[in-house]
């Protein structure tokens, strides 16, 4: 009971405001920032940033301040391995954003903050978030999560940022954590990979009206899924730029 308790703390201490309950996160006064990979495991260069986003949250950086999410692609599939994390809505939202940072091409792994493009992740990406996390908060994020039993997730959302640009959009991710995979194919054949923060359900774009966005709705768990390890993020973009005003999420929520 003692470690169950202390786990909790632990938990809430990584977020701006958490209720172990229900998965209850709402975004806080500063601004968080979003960091997107777009990875596969069909490719070789991929293990090390798989990696790195592995170590979100960290003593560094808490779910108040960073918020990771994975989108794994399918553009590699044809080498040998079909990559099975993969969604064809997030090669579309790569490519989508490779545009508006005023680029043409897609590869992997790629790292974006908040919108804006990391080409060299290793060297790059630490002055990104603290580029961002220097920016006061301009919208404000709740999601919750909560399971219904018979393998039902009931995930709201809502967000508002009144001030704000008009365009502006709520997505909502489901993610897992702690996920291994062994490759028989491709360039990662015989290899075992681990991966962290991986989206396995997307909602949105939910478009703000007048500064505001709500969202109710229940998402099916798959039985590959691990509910124990499975967490949420929500987010505001602006649709015209890309960049992301404010984010949230937490981790391992849904553990009982």
């Amino acid at each position: 009971m003692k470690r169950q308790i202390k786990a909790t703390l632990a938990i809430a201490l990584l977020s701006p405001t958490l209720s172990w309950a229900a998965c209850d996160v709402t975004s806080g006064p500063k601004t968080a920032a979003l960091v997107e990979l777009y990875t596969s495991e069909g490719c070789s260069s991929c293990p090390p940033a798989d990696k790195r986003l592995s170590q979100f949250p960290s003593r560094e950086y808490s779910f108040s301040q960073v918020v990771p999410i994975s989108l794994h692609v399918d553009y590699w599939d044809y080498i040998g391995w079909k990559e099975p994390f993969a969604q064809p809505k997030f090669s579309e939202r790569q490519s989508w954003l490779v545009r508006n940072n005023g680029h043409k091409t897609v590869f992997t792994p790629h790292f974006f903050v908040s919108g804006t493009e990391v080409r060299d992740w290793r060297g790059d990406l630490g002055d990104e978030l603290r580029r961002v996390l220097a920016e006061p908060a301009s919208a404000s994020i709740r999601v919750q999560a909560e399971s219904r039993g018979s393998g039902t997730l009931s995930i709201a959302a809502s967000a508002n940022a009144p001030r704000s640009p008009d365009q502006l959009a709520l997505f909502v991710a489901l993610t897992e954590d702690k996920i291994t995979s062994s490759v028989s194919a491709g360039e990662n054949r015989g290899v075992t990979l681990s991966h962290d923060h991986v989206v396995r359900d997307w909602i949105g774009p939910i478009a703000l009206s007048d500064g505001h966005a709500a969202i109710k709705q229940a998402v099916t768990t798959h039985a590959t899924w691990n509910p124990a390890q499975l967490g949420v993020v929500g987010f505001v973009q602006d649709m015209r730029t890309g960049r992301v005003l404010q984010a949230v999420g937490a981790s391992q929520c849904l553990r009982s």
